[in-house]
């Protein structure tokens, strides 16, 4: 009779309610139903999702995952090849970030200055230190800014990447909502969204609901913060922005 969507779900580590929405917009419809008519997944459908989520990781949006699927002249082995070569170059360029990111915190501690080559060799025309300088110009005499100063001053590298992790697992689960067709007012989101404001009032400075919803119009209206959400998933600036606003009219009832 194959797997049940509980199964599945736990299988490939998604929502129930994200293999509904696949089968809604027909990207993953079970192969078989139940008597009772729930839905039952076979080793080809399972095959498929692998596909679809190995395309979403790499950023692909689903109606183009369908599109590749379903055509007719690429068969399951190329889309095999073809991932193996996408993800292989997204290691290669992650590894060497990570890499550059380590240096530059090294140099950082022993006091060494980068050279402009050194800070441009994988991030191009990225320049950290611009970064730094405006956020010291517009936001340098807040309390916000020196408290972050303050805490941020005595992390460690395992701080740094704990704290970077729980903000990927929020923004996948930002990201999964979407998918999903759950609305950026929903109680889900919305607690999310909540996540998200005592992640930054934990970490970087008191972070109250009028300022997180500050920070959620920033996300949009900014269009480096907009760029670097609509990587993750077109129109998660939008979404987040959107989610944080609902939480604070929600605190505030």
């Amino acid at each position: 009779m194959g797997y049940s969507v509980g199964q599945v779900a736990g299988f490939a580590g998604v929502t129930v309610r994200t293999l509904h929405h696949y089968d809604e917009i027909g990207l993953l419809s079970p192969s078989n139903r139940s008597t009772a008519g729930h839905r039952r997944y076979d080793d080809a459908d399972l095959d498929r999702l692998q596909r679809i989520l190995f395309y979403r990781e790499l950023g692909f949006p689903l109606e183009e995952v369908a599109v590749l699927l379903d055509d007719p002249d690429t068969n399951p082995r190329e889309h095999l090849r073809r991932q193996h070569a996408l993800l292989s170059d997204r290691i290669a360029r992650l590894q060497q970030m990570a890499e550059a990111v380590e240096h530059a915190m090294e140099a950082q501690k022993m006091g060494i200055d980068l050279t402009p080559e050194e800070k441009f060799e994988v991030f191009g025309d990225f320049d950290p230190d611009q970064y730094a300088d405006e956020a010291y110009r517009r936001w340098g005499d807040t309390d916000a800014y020196k408290e972050s100063a303050r805490r941020t001053a005595g992390y460690t590298k395992e701080d740094w990447k704990r704290f970077q992790d729980e903000a990927d697992g929020i923004n996948r689960r930002f990201v999964a909502l979407m998918e999903a067709g759950v609305a950026a007012e929903s109680g889900e989101a919305m607690d999310l969204a909540e996540e998200h404001r005592g992640w930054i009032d934990r970490t970087c400075y008191s972070c109250s609901h009028e300022m997180h919803t500050c920070l959620g119009e920033m996300y949009v209206a900014d269009e480096r913060f907009t760029a670097y959400y609509d990587a993750l998933r077109p129109g998660l600036a939008v979404f987040v922005r959107d989610a944080i606003l609902a939480n604070a009219v929600r605190a505030a009832a």
